[in-house]
């Protein structure tokens, strides 16, 4: 199945829910006010549109919904970072990261995160798949 796409509030619902593991529509609502102000009959809607992509499933317990995220976090993140990539980027995880390397403020701690993976050797990396092909060749 596919992962599905969500807007900008579905996607903070689903952060609370991959948060708290479960939750009912009262405790989302809560969670999202303490950032902005949204209603609850807001939520309760975009809560149905998730669960009619299949992102969430509910249960009922004292006649209370109480919702669970059915897709997980890493995979949305995956998929939304390579639609990103692709398409601001024309594929290239490099461009990004220069783009943001010259265009943004990193802190110093993070930058230092970035060169140790940099410098980190990985399993079944693309730098890895791309010197084999280099070989090939």
């Amino acid at each position: 199945m596919p992962t599905p796409r969500f807007g900008r509030v579905q996607l903070k619902i689903m952060q609370v829910l991959w948060e708290k593991g479960q939750a009912t529509a009262r405790e989302i609502t809560g969670a999202l006010n303490r950032a902005e102000p949204i209603a609850h009959s807001t939520v309760q809607t975009l809560l149905r549109k998730l669960e009619e992509k299949g992102a969430v499933a509910h249960d009922v317990k004292d006649r209370t919904f109480i919702f669970r995220p059915l897709v997980q976090s890493e995979r949305v993140r995956r998929t939304a970072t390579r639609e990103f990539v692709d398409r601001l980027f024309a594929g290239s995880p490099g461009g990004l990261v220069s783009y943001l390397l010259k265009n943004e403020r990193i802190p110093r701690k993070e930058l230092q995160q970035i060169r140790s993976l940099i410098d980190k050797p990985r399993k079944g990396s693309a730098m890895k798949r791309d010197a084999g092909r280099e070989k090939e060749k």
